[in-house]
């Protein structure tokens, strides 16, 4: 499998609200950071996650993070 594609070197932050979420974890979505299904047959699948109330975020878009979906700074060492 090859490695994600970096989406951006920054997180994206947003205020969601309570719900599931699909978070793209093969960089190559173009309705990142959300999955479109762009990863067919490449080795990724989606990473589901839920909130329970409204919530700001930060969700990793290096797909390098130790915290999926959540940015942990990972971009800073790329």
């Amino acid at each position: 499998m090859n490695p994600p594609i970096i989406a951006d070197n920054k997180p994206v932050v947003l205020e969601l609200e309570a719900g599931t979420y699909y978070w793209c974890s093969c960089g190559q979505s173009a309705n990142a950071p959300y999955c479109d299904g762009s990863h067919k047959d490449s080795g990724f699948t989606p990473l589901k996650f839920t909130l329970e109330e409204t919530k700001k975020v930060a969700l990793c878009q290096c797909k390098h993070t130790s915290n999926a979906p959540f940015c942990d700074g990972a971009h800073i060492n790329l």
